[in-house]
């Protein structure tokens, strides 16, 4: 049967993509047939399978636009070990899969992350210059913050004394282990100077829960006052994870990317 332009099924197909430090990152391809993919970061602790992940592809999918969602060495079915931090370094594993689509006939046009994954998304456009539609859900503008929320009021004591802490999960299991090094390279990772270096040619999203619980949402108001080509939008009501909020959410990016699609299909051969 033929499928309808309107509705493409979109096929969807497992992906692993080496980064270059030799790990497998797994990911997802939901594949309409579009030329350009949009690439979906997910957050701390997350993984490819997080609601808003998949949420925002099936509505992308929708809209015949393929995506890929993939899980950050160290997390879901990724090789590695999970690091606390380490911002750039998943930076670097955004471009190995987007190198990994450039190789093809596709071409990875559009970035998203959510939350941690919104640091990503900006950092990495701070880093490589080859991604000019960036979408930053929820993501954190100054990362000195949140911390103490997490690890606990005495967490740098603990660390200098022991030289990591250890984070327990609800069962009272290690959830995950940070050492002083990967404590500071969340602490040096300066998100304001990074955003400096996104110019005008970049256009760039922010979209945040006005109730979020997680990551003030006067974050988001920081991220527009010094990316220059910038479109903010509150999301009312929401919270961190826009638990009664997806169909919003979905709705103000895929327009956004669809608009951003639009105004570059001129420049293509």
């Amino acid at each position: 049967m033929a499928e309808s332009a309107q509705n493409p099924v979109a096929q969807q197909q497992k992906i692993i993509v080496t980064n270059k430090h030799g790990e497998k990152l797994v990911g997802l391809l939901h594949d309409t047939g579009s030329g350009d993919i949009v690439i979906l970061c997910h957050g701390f602790t997350s993984t490819k399978d997080d609601p808003i992940m998949v949420n925002l592809a099936v509505a992308l999918e929708s809209e015949g636009i393929s995506s890929f969602r993939f899980d950050f060495s160290g997390n879901g079915e990724s090789e590695g070990i999970f690091e606390y931090g380490n911002y750039r370094k998943e930076a670097d594993d955004l471009h190995a899969v987007v190198e990994h689509f450039s190789g093809t006939n596709r071409v990875a046009s559009v970035i998203l992350g959510h939350s941690k994954g919104g640091d990503v998304v900006l950092l990495y456009a701070s880093k490589y210059h080859d991604i000019r539609t960036v979408v930053n859900v929820s993501g954190r503008y100054d990362l000195k913050k949140g911390i103490g929320e997490r690890l606990g009021k005495d967490f740098m004591e603990m660390i200098k004394k022991e030289g990591f802490l250890d984070i327990k999960n609800n069962t009272g299991g290690v959830a995950y282990r940070v050492t002083e090094e990967s404590l500071m390279d969340r602490l040096s990772t300066d998100m304001h100077e990074s955003c400096l270096q996104i110019g005008k040619e970049f256009q760039v999203l922010t979209v945040h829960g006005s109730d979020d619980e997680v990551i003030p949402v006067d974050d988001a108001v920081e991220f527009s006052k010094i990316i220059p080509n910038h479109k903010l939008h509150i999301v009312r009501g929401a919270n961190h994870n826009y638990t009664s909020h997806q169909a919003e959410l979905a709705s103000v990016v895929v327009d956004y990317i669809k608009t951003a699609l639009q105004q570059d299909e001129p420049t293509s051969n």
